[in-house]
């Protein structure tokens, strides 16, 4: 028989498109000097079903009818972190492959070792190292009071010995940290590289899927706050998750941005202390800031996060420009949103800011893309540029349409609930998300508008 001949190939460094010939721009994403050469390996010859990703668990093969598909819900287990569990889903699916990224040390490893160390008790865990020895992560278990009699270590690189071990082992929770540092034979490249990357990943989601384990996969997150790596990497998966903080900032979100599983944009919040990761079960309580007294600028809003109502505080700041072109700057919202919005602010309540740089944040770092935070935004800053601040017992969501309507939004009683078990006595409203009498949460007075003035109005009187 002829001996297979070894092809080479041009693979791309920021989108990992594949080229068969050189050329100094990507044609697929446009980069510049991005296409690297690489040797391809032979086709295997291992059985007709050995390469079959896409197959469901053990046992399932061949076509079938859609009315023979079992319709049973997916079993879960739950790690037993509330938080975690929240953002997953419910818990862990049996076969599920669960990608976490997030910037270096901000708790990525931590999170999933005492996730990992608590589950081994019920079920088979198999955490494999590819960064630190073993020995370092004794040493962090320790740090942590983890005791995981159960959870068997590993210290790997190649993606073959791995899934060698793992297929002996039959582990129901397998972590890999992280996938950057691991490497296949089949390919000659460096690890870390996109078509590393991208094999090691297809290995591993295969032997996930073919025995039924839950695998995780801890990614690095590049300048731009992306995973790196092809972004096929994310289609790849069925949970993306990122770790979001701002810098010197003990508090950790963790966010799902994907998954096939439970609720997209899932947030769940952490404590980094000495200890560890701590969850906290009333992330609204550490998100509002009690001032002593009422403030120009604050408004508390209430956002939905995933299945999760959540109260925080957006800030406005309005303040004479130097500049012949004012600044408009926001942290946690759209800032081509906020424009939009100061220019319905204009037209339709009469309240310029021109000639005012104008700053918008919401408190804690969270980033909010909904569009219940409009009404919240545009009182904050009139209250800025006015000096008259909004009462501390109000609280508001809406979203405001260009020709200066307030336009309900989802989940509004869900909404009011949270607002009501804070403490806070009046909301204001789209008049649609207001709830009928007798369907109003006890201790809190709804107040419904229907157009932007309306509700500055009804900000002016309550002060």
């Amino acid at each position: 028989m002829a001996k297979a001949s070894v092809k080479t190939r041009y693979v791309c460094t920021a989108c990992g498109g594949i080229s068969m010939q050189w050329a100094g721009q990507c044609p697929e994403c446009g980069e510049w000097n991005t296409l690297e050469e690489q040797i391809q390996a032979p086709p295997s010859t291992g059985g007709r079903g050995s390469t079959r990703v896409g197959a469901q668990y053990a046992g399932d093969s061949g076509i079938k009818r859609l009315s023979e598909v079992p319709r049973d819900q997916e079993t879960r287990f739950a790690t037993g972190i509330g938080e975690f569990d929240r953002v997953l889903g419910g818990g862990l699916v049996a076969g599920g492959v669960v990608l976490l990224g997030g910037d270096p040390g901000i708790g990525k490893s931590t999170l999933l070792l005492e996730a990992v160390a608590r589950v081994a008790g019920r079920h088979g865990a198999l955490y494999v190292t590819g960064e630190e020895s073993l020995r370092q992560v004794g040493m962090r278990a320790e740090r942590l009071s983890v005791e995981g009699d159960g959870l068997r270590l590993l210290a790997e690189t190649r993606v073959e010995t791995i899934v060698e071990l793992a297929g002996r082992e039959r582990p129901e929770v397998l972590v890999v940290d992280s996938i950057q540092t691991i490497h296949s034979d089949a390919l000659g490249s460096a690890p870390g590289g996109v078509a590393q990357v991208r094999e090691s990943a297809a290995q591993l989601v295969q032997f996930a899927k073919r025995t039924g384990t839950v695998l995780f996969l801890v990614g690095h997150v590049t300048k731009e706050g992306q995973l790196a790596g092809p972004r096929v990497l994310e289609h790849m998966v069925d949970t993306v998750l990122y770790f979001e903080s701002d810098s010197g900032s003990r508090y950790r979100l963790l966010r799902a941005v994907k998954n096939r599983f439970g609720a997209a944009n899932e947030l769940g919040v952490f404590a980094m202390l000495d200890s560890g990761l701590k969850e906290v079960k009333n992330p609204s309580a550490i998100f509002l800031s009690r001032h002593e007294q009422p403030v120009p600028g604050s408004a508390i809003l209430v956002t939905r996060e995933g299945t999760r109502p959540l109260l925080l505080e957006l800030q406005a700041l309005v303040a004479e420009s130097p500049l012949s072109n004012p600044r408009r700057l926001a942290v946690g919202l759209d800032g081509n949103r906020l424009g939009m919005l100061l220019a319905v602010l204009q037209r339709h309540a009469g309240v310029s800011t021109h000639g005012e740089d104008v700053f918008v944040n919401i408190v804690g770092g969270v980033r909010i893309a909904e569009t219940a935070g409009d009404l919240p935004t545009l009182l904050a800053v009139a209250s800025s540029l006015r000096d008259r601040p909004i009462p501390q017992d109000w609280v508001i969501f809406g979203e405001v349409g260009l020709a200066g309507e307030i336009r309900p939004v989802p989940n509004g009683p869900d909404r009011l609930a949270e607002a009501a078990r804070h403490g806070f006595r009046r909301a204001l409203v789209p008049t649609k998300n207001r709830p009928a009498a007798g369907d109003l949460p006890k201790g809190l007075e709804v107040t419904g508008v229907e157009r932007l003035e309306e509700a500055l109005a009804v900000i002016r009187e309550a002060d």
